[in-house]
């Protein structure tokens, strides 16, 4: 009993100088300045391919040069640079069975400036019916498919089908053509034609390094996406940028901090990776490009953080995490925690699919135990995606917490101590 206590003890000890230094190292002030420069006006909203989201990029790599963590590459810059295809819509036409389709009830995902094809033509036909969850059906489509698909979706999902359109105009370049319309029939004969204007455009994540003492081939990311709407038009207050504070300001102004942090205390074992991920919004294009890039094995976790600059439903000190029943991440989490009044829950919004809808999602889907950490109330988040997601609308000092309480709860993670349990891919869709 008394050598169970000692260790008990000197356990408790350890913990509360931990979080005594954790105190002193990351700072709301510090928080606060990172947050605000990011979501301020001068930014623009940081859309993609915008010079606002450059000069993003360009803060954030400052950030990490000041704190002195390491490019992915030796020798190289903060940027991790790719090409995307640009399509500029021109014109689209169908005929269902004999009857015209209406052009914006075509939406087509390609890298070809022309397609053409009719039910002779070999391509799949998918049907996404009234009773299918459009998103889970939609994304197993759009991140699955490797021929040509022609996919009908049911009159009844016509809200859910206009979401489609946003996230037309980019892509990887494509082997494959895959093309959805609205109709509530399952046509025999058909014909399909739809023409875009086909350029290449340049974008960057912005990656950092602090390689692992004994285990540096064993990797741990900590990621956000820096990019958000723009400029759009004039609200009721005549403002017409989404700032985009929290979403995902806030994310990637926890990356920074989390880099700051971890190279100061130097106690990783395995390499850590912080990363912003460009083109969240437009088609997670960023983390995509990035995931590629790694062997999936050699990642033992993922914390993607997004959206924790306002106060969970359960209040402050807590945050959910996404997919938490398909790992034992989160219990590891909160077992990291205990003494704390923090408290990490599973995700509430389950209809939501956020699990597969963030970016974390790539790296998952290969097994990664890769989970979201939010806070974002999903059915009542009224400032999500409009021009009154600013910094004032913020907590900071809950955010802080938040911040303070990954670091903390990754530590047996990024110590090699602990290994998550990898998703099971068999049960993914």
């Amino acid at each position: 009993m008394k050598k169970q206590f000692l260790l008990a003890l000197a356990t408790l000890s350890v913990f509360v100088s931990q979080a005594q230094k954790i105190d002193k190292l990351i700072d709301s002030s510090d928080v606060a300045r990172i947050e605000k420069t990011l979501s301020s006006d001068d930014m623009q909203g940081r859309k993609t391919f915008s010079p606002g989201i450059d000069k993003a990029a360009e803060f954030i790599a400052s950030e990490f040069k000041k704190a002195g963590i390491q490019p992915l590459q030796p020798g190289g810059n903060y940027f991790q640079e790719f090409t995307v295809i640009k399509l500029k819509y021109i014109s689209a036409k169908g005929n269902l069975d004999g009857a015209e389709l209406d052009p914006k009830d075509i939406v087509a995902f390609t890298t070809e400036a022309a397609i053409s094809f009719d039910q002779n033509s070999g391509y799949k036909k998918i049907k996404i019916a009234a009773t299918d969850t459009f998103q889970k059906e939609a994304f197993k489509i759009l991140r699955s498919e490797k021929e040509n698909v022609f996919v009908i979706v049911d009159t009844s999902q016509a809200k859910n089908f206009a979401r489609l359109i946003r996230f037309k105009g980019e892509s990887f370049k494509m082997k494959n053509n895959l093309v959805f319309v609205l109709s509530e029939k399952d046509p025999t004969n058909y014909s399909i034609e739809v023409h875009h204007e086909i350029s290449e455009m340049k974008l960057k994540n912005v990656v950092g390094m602090i390689p692992g003492k004994s285990r540096k081939e064993e990797y741990v990311i900590f990621s956000g996406h820096y990019d958000h709407l723009g400029i759009g038009k004039p609200n009721a207050n005549q403002d017409s940028i989404y700032n985009g504070a929290n979403d995902d300001a806030a994310g990637t102004t926890a990356v920074i901090t989390l880099a700051k942090y971890f190279a100061k205390v130097k106690n990783n074992e395995r390499s850590l990776i912080f990363a912003a991920f460009t083109a969240e919004e437009i088609g997670g294009y960023g983390s995509r490009y990035f995931s590629q890039q790694f062997d999936p094995a050699k990642v033992m976790a993922m914390f993607n953080i997004e959206m924790i600059g306002t106060e969970s439903k359960w209040g402050t000190n807590s945050a959910y995490i996404t997919g938490f029943e398909k790992t034992d991440m989160g219990k590891i989490l909160d077992k990291n925690l205990e003494g704390t009044q923090f408290k990490f829950y599973p995700d509430p919004y389950t209809t939501e699919q956020l699990f597969y809808r963030s970016d974390n999602a790539t790296l998952a889907r290969q097994g990664v135990p890769a989970h979201t950490i939010s806070t974002s109330k999903m059915d009542s988040e009224k400032f999500y995606h409009t021009q009154e997601d600013e910094f004032e609308t913020l907590d900071i000092k809950n955010m802080t917490e938040i911040i303070k309480a990954i670091a903390l709860s990754s530590g047996t993670i990024i110590s090699g101590k602990d290994t998550p349990t990898r998703v099971d891919t068999s049960q993914l869709r």
